[in-house]
Order: C-alpha cells, then sequence, then structure tokens
C-alpha cells in the first residue's frame, strides 16, 4: 500500500506504575491491513491495543497513529478516527441500545438518521428502545459493532471480537473487518482463536514477554 503507515512503532516501550509491560516494540501498519495480534494471558495484548488508541502513552520509543505522535497532544484529535470494541461492551448499561448509539455519533459529530439502518444491519431492528442492560452480551456486542457501522473510523481495534456472537453476528463482524480494510482502514485483532483470525488477517503478530516476534 502506498502513502503513510497508520500505525508506526519504534523501539515503544510503556510501563504502569513499576512494571514495564510492553518493550521495544516495532510495528508499522498500512491501510488495508488486518493484523491478528496473538499472545498468552498477560502478554500485554489489551495494553498494546489501549497504546494504539492514544490512551496510554509510551514510556521509551516513537510511536505514531494516524499521523500523530502518541505523546504530543496532538493524539487527542485522532481519537474519533479510532475505535475499539474490547472484551466487555463498553456501552451505558441504563441507556437503551438506540440512546448509546446517539450519544456515540453526538461524541463523533456523524449525524443520528442512519441509526435504524445500521441497528438493523447487526439483526437489532427491534431492539432500538431496549435498555442495554436488559440486552444478552451478545446484542451488547453487535451494538457495539452498529456503532462502528455508524462512524466512519479509520482504525478499528478489536479485543476478542467473535466472544459471545452466534454464527450469523460472527459473520456480520467479518464483513465489518473486512470492509474496513477495502476501504483503505486497518483492524487489529486480538484473539486467541488462531484459526478464525488467520483465515481473514493479512498477517500475524506475536507478543511474548512484552515484545513482538
Amino acid at each position: 500500500m502506498s502513502g503513510a503507515p497508520l500505525v508506526e512503532l519504534s523501539g515503544v516501550g510503556v510501563r504502569i506504575g513499576s512494571s514495564q509491560i510492553l518493550r521495544d516494540i516495532d510495528l508499522q501498519i498500512d491501510a488495508g491491513e488486518i493484523v491478528g495480534l496473538f499472545g498468552a494471558n498477560g502478554a500485554g495484548k489489551t495494553t498494546a491495543l489501549r497504546l494504539i488508541a492514544t490512551l496510554i502513552r509510551p514510556a521509551q520509543g516513537r510511536g505514531m497513529v494516524l499521523g500523530a505522535d502518541l505523546t504530543s497532544p496532538d493524539r487527542y484529535e485522532i481519537r474519533r478516527r479510532i475505535g475499539m470494541i474490547g472484551h466487555v461492551p463498553g456501552i451505558y448499561p441504563e441507556m437503551t441500545l438506540g440512546e448509546n448509539l446517539r450519544y456515540s455519533a453526538r461524541l463523533a459529530g456523524v449525524a443520528t438518521t442512519k441509526i435504524p439502518e445500521v441497528l438493523a444491519a447487526v439483526g437489532l431492528a427491534g431492539a432500538i428502545d431496549r435498555t442495554a442492560g436488559a440486552s444478552s452480551h451478545g446484542m451488547q456486542r453487535r451494538a457495539e459493532f452498529a456503532r462502528e457501522l455508524m462512524i466512519d473510523r479509520s482504525l478499528l481495534l478489536l479485543d476478542e471480537p467473535h466472544s459471545a456472537l452466534d454464527r450469523d453476528a460472527v459473520d456480520l463482524v467479518e464483513g465489518l473487518i473486512e470492509r474496513k480494510a477495502d476501504e483503505g482502514g486497518a483492524v487489529i485483532i486480538v484473539s486467541h482463536d488462531r484459526d478464525r483470525i488467520n483465515a481473514i488477517a493479512s498477517r500475524s503478530v506475536e507478543l511474548t514477554g512484552g515484545t513482538l516476534t
């Protein structure tokens, strides 16, 4: 792919308190790539996603995401272009699914008119007024993917995206991942399911002891 990398980490280290979680991370991700990120529990995979999402500053090295330095105030300006779905659904349980999407749309500065359409696309057409707390884990995850359909992101970060999803929902997720790459964005997927991710990923990397191999 031509153009600047969407993610470029060089010698990056991350400390949390007195613990060194990531060390000497070198990673480049270009537009159109789907990258699988593997590693044992505690290897630092979620920390790596949080770093790329601009939620953690590197303690060492240099990190650039979507053209912004991860140690500069510029990182705040790109957060709207990064979508992150964790293994715990990031939605408000006291709000309806529709209200959750409206809130996300306002934060991202996008129109709310597509909410019924994107909920229907993930199989939640009749659930717009259902509170998230009264929805199953799988429904909550579908709502998060509806949010990513609604907001045009350049970078999508997924932590165990297939968890608690039925076969139809898995197909929807994989369609969204491939669509994002086809549109010139990039996707990073943390998963323990190597076979499933390798089937859709451009390539994969492994975190071992806080270092990429």
